[in-house]
């Protein structure tokens, strides 16, 4: 005579399932939506065309490395909304062109990096000439903060070069080549040497085998030597400045389509994502 087994004693398989699906499945969902840090960029995108080719790329690229990376990441085109309660939400600031002019909002992003707030911008965020639509007005933010005070001069047309990484110990430069070959881009030359600033420390520069860099027409927008820093931080402020952020577009040819883009370089990538990373998960 077959025996019964006792129920109790039966597998009981929609429980087992289930409890399979708490160990397994609930962690990994919880692990996808973690978010370690919260960024804000704010931009302008209204004047220059590769300036503004280049702030719908980063918005972009930053929102897919959100996804892969565990923090968030929010763009706003209201330079308002740089006050101290917008700021105390968010762990990293990003300038992806321009900077504030009001006086208010400039006082509350000095509070926010004093305080302890990081930073990164990219190409135009750090522009300044006298007399311009950019004047140099804002002696903190252009001689203190960024060291480079204001914009000299500049290559033309946008190209690639070969940069050189000065400090390969450094968290922002983990897994870089020694030298590698970026992305198209315009280069700025600056008024301050950022040699001589104690608090300023260059990441990255242009390799001399880049040279001649740029193609001109003019003379002048081709170097053929010379020092120029595209990459640094400060021991003052938990900041990154890249030069990178110009795109090439085809104004010649009148269809102001894009010709270039900044992200899509693998190591140019690692180099924005490392320096992000680092900025996001130091503490105070």
């Amino acid at each position: 005579m077959n025996q019964i087994a006792p129920a109790y004693s039966r597998p009981c398989w929609p429980l087992l399932w289930l409890v399979l699906v708490c160990l397994y499945v609930v962690p990994a969902a919880a692990q996808t939506s973690r978010t370690d840090f919260s960024v804000i960029a704010f931009y302008t995108a209204r004047n220059d065309l590769a300036h503004v080719s280049f702030v719908h790329e980063a918005n972009h690229w930053f929102a897919r490395m959100a996804e892969k990376n565990h923090f968030s990441y929010d763009s706003t085109n209201r330079w308002e909304n740089l006050n101290q309660d917008f700021l105390s939400r968010y762990q990293v600031v990003i300038f992806l062109d321009t900077r504030p002019d009001d006086t208010a909002q400039r006082r509350a992003f000095q509070q926010y990096m004093e305080a302890g707030g990081a930073w990164m911008g990219f190409h135009f965020a750090a522009f300044a000439l006298t007399p311009s639509a950019y004047a140099q007005n804002w002696d903190w933010y252009h001689k203190e903060f960024l060291g480079s005070g204001e914009y000299v001069s500049n290559t033309w047309r946008p190209t690639s070069a070969i940069l050189r990484v000065e400090d390969q110990a450094h968290p922002v430069t983990q897994g870089l080549p020694h030298t590698f070959k970026t992305s198209p881009n315009e280069w700025y030359r600056w008024k301050e040497d950022l040699r001589k600033k104690p608090a300023i420390k260059v990441l990255l520069s242009v390799d001399s085998t880049s040279f001649p860099l740029g193609t001109g027409p003019k003379p002048h927008e081709i170097w053929h030597s010379g020092d120029y820093p595209v990459v640094w931080t400060s021991t003052k402020y938990r900041m990154v400045y890249f030069n990178m952020g110009h795109n090439d577009m085809d104004y010649e040819g009148k269809t102001n389509k894009t010709l270039s883009f900044t992200f899509g370089n693998e190591v140019q990538d690692r180099l924005v994502l490392n320096s992000l990373l680092w900025l996001g998960n130091r503490r105070k």
